[in-house]
């Protein structure tokens, strides 16, 4: 039983750092196994196609991604100190990936979504489900900050999906022109978005 396990997780793990390296159309089931180390037909044991897959590695980064979120937005301090930890933190692992593979990998959701959003519809759906979901997440702090009077919005779900969508697009960027340097933007546009209340002068 370990074994058969231990063979799934090397198929994910390869496709996963295949798929950011390279996208999903590109990859082919035996070059994904021998990436992997198993028979091919360890493959189709365990996914009865490539686009199941797709989704299992979806599903997987997702799981691990919304942990940090959670973590994240769900931890201690203000809202808006929570939600400047999250981008710092999207930097970082950016960079870090960049420093690993020479290339900044961006984000397999939005990569996939420019990819397959319109060749298969249940990586579509799943994508769907995953961006409401952070769109979720966001809302709740800016609705906290929202009600602490820090932030001026008129509707916080679609200020959430704005900081979204914004967070997505530097990313893109980012992997567009191979430099996180990108990222530096997205605080203060952020702040921008939320028409948010100026941070009182320190003290002298």
């Amino acid at each position: 039983m370990g074994r058969t396990s231990d063979a799934r997780k090397k198929i994910l793990d390869a496709a996963q750092s295949l798929i950011e390296l390279r996208g999903y159309s590109a990859l082919g089931v035996a070059e994904i196994c021998k990436a992997a180390g198993v028979p091919k037909g360890s493959f189709y044991y365990f996914f009865e196609s490539k686009e199941a897959l797709a989704l299992a590695v979806l599903d997987e980064h997702w799981e691990a991604q919304r942990a940090d979120w959670t973590r994240v937005l769900q931890g201690e301090g203000e809202p808006l100190a929570r939600l400047c930890r999250l981008f710092e933190e999207t930097e970082a692992g950016l960079r870090a990936g960049q420093q690993s593979y020479g290339t900044v990998s961006g984000c397999m959701f939005g990569n996939l979504t420019l990819e397959l959003s319109n060749q298969t519809e249940p990586i579509r759906e799943r994508l769907k489900h995953i961006f409401d979901a952070q769109v979720g997440m966001v809302e709740k702090v800016v609705a906290e900050a929202q009600e602490r009077g820090e932030v001026t919005v008129g509707n916080a779900r679609e200020a959430a999906r704005a900081i979204v969508a914004q967070l997505e697009g530097q990313v893109m960027f980012a992997k567009l022109y191979n430099t996180t340097s990108t990222l530096g933007a997205l605080w203060a546009n952020c702040l921008a978005l939320l028409n948010a209340r100026p941070a009182a002068p320190a003290a002298s």
